[in-house]
């Protein structure tokens, strides 16, 4: 078997949109599985926001909590329910987490903090809003190749 020496054994990291795309998640199983990982599976609300966006003298310990956000509370459990639908119930396998603020400093910061092997995300919702707004904001995998330092795997979602 061919070793390639990665400098991160940790769990496989997948950014899961909402909408959740059966084949994006089906894939980061067979991927995690393969390289015999944990898959932690990601949502990212991006409505809120973080405020370690303040400047750094003025942070407090408090900064990294984000500001609730209601109505956001439904598409992460709409995303878990979605997941545990496709792989069952979490555990050893697979486990959830709920993040909050910009999506691709959300998983770089969840990838650096549990030792991540890699980081999977779709390349996007087909469309024309949706293309606008890569276009405006950036795609993800992009401003994650730029942020961190791990291999980031992009799968086609549709």
């Amino acid at each position: 078997m061919l070793e390639f020496g990665m400098a991160y054994e940790g769990p496989l990291i997948l950014g899961a949109p909402w909408p959740v795309p059966p084949r994006l998640v089906y894939s980061a199983a067979e991927l995690a599985a393969a390289l015999d990982v944990h898959l932690v599976c990601a949502y990212v609300d991006p409505s809120s926001v973080l405020t370690e966006w303040e400047p750094q003298r003025i942070r407090t310990a408090l900064s990294l909590d984000p500001v609730v956000n209601e109505e956001a509370l439904y598409p992460a459990k709409e995303v878990r329910s979605r997941i545990t639908g496709l792989l069952g119930p979490d555990g050893t396998a697979w486990s959830f987490r709920e993040l909050h603020g910009d999506v691709s400093t959300a998983l770089a910061r969840l990838a650096e903090s549990t030792g991540a092997c890699m980081v999977m995300v779709g390349n996007g919702r087909p469309g024309v809003l949706a293309k606008l707004g890569r276009s405006m904001e950036g795609a993800v995998a992009d401003r994650l190749t730029r942020i961190q330092n791990r291999p980031v795997v992009v799968v086609r979602e549709y």
